[in-house]
């Protein structure tokens, strides 16, 4: 099937000198694997840059909105705006999932893996639009489907900004005088591909697990599972 990138431009609101950029936006490294007769080029370079400019964007759109606001709750403000969750709806919202070019097995995965790469693919988007138009175009994206479709007051009234771990231990040491603590119940995959299962802990209940590519990811994962488990 031939997926037209002139339409997702035209959804997306954006004029392209070289709709190729847009295509190797979307375009996964696992496609490449099963398709290396292609020429195309995987979207990881384009993801890197776009990862910069979207961090610049929404620094200085936080710097000026909260003039008084010190750089540690700036940068967890960010954070809350910029993480794979945010990302992920973004690219769901400009029907991405029609356009990513994927392998035949990562197209089957509609869990967290997915979100994952549909968010990447919205970095990766910033990175061409930037490198095809300059910084305008690409603040003007970000603007229009990021930073305002996302409630940002409510954000920081709610303290949704603080990360999934460090408001479960908040939470713990408030609600119960406990510390939660992770423990790494699995371990599957090679070592350049891992996906790891944690267990979150109350003393010796367990309360959660999540999992992830890193201990670090799955540790959130299980935070945020825990959360919801004690209705925090």
């Amino acid at each position: 099937m031939k997926i037209n990138f002139e339409s997702l431009a035209e959804h997306i609101n954006v004029t392209f000198s070289d709709i190729a950029l847009l295509r190797t936006a979307c375009t996964h490294r696992s496609y490449i694997n099963e398709n290396r007769a292609s020429g195309l080029e995987h979207n990881e370079r384009l993801e890197f840059l776009g990862d910069a400019v979207l961090e610049l964007v929404v620094t200085s759109f936080l710097f000026r909105k909260y003039p008084k606001t010190q750089e540690g709750e700036l940068t967890a403000f960010r954070s809350a705006i910029v993480n794979t969750v945010s990302l992920s709806k973004v690219g769901e919202k400009i029907g991405l999932n029609d356009y990513i070019l994927l392998s035949k097995g990562e197209a089957k995965d509609k869990g967290r893996a997915r979100s994952i790469i549909i968010a990447n693919a919205v970095e990766a988007i910033i990175g061409a639009i930037y490198m095809d138009g300059g910084y305008n175009p690409s603040a003007n994206f970000i603007s229009e489907h990021i930073l305002n479709t996302i409630d940002i007051e409510e954000i920081v009234k709610n303290k949704s900004w603080i990360d999934a771990k460090s408001m479960f231990q908040e939470k713990a040491q408030e609600k119960m005088g406990i510390t939660p603590s992770y423990k790494t119940l699995k371990e599957t995959g090679p070592d350049h591909d891992k996906k790891f299962t944690l267990g979150v802990f109350l003393g010796d209940v367990q309360v959660a697990i999540g999992d992830g590519k890193s201990k670090q990811e799955a540790e959130q994962m299980a935070a945020e599972k825990g959360l919801e488990a004690k209705k925090w």
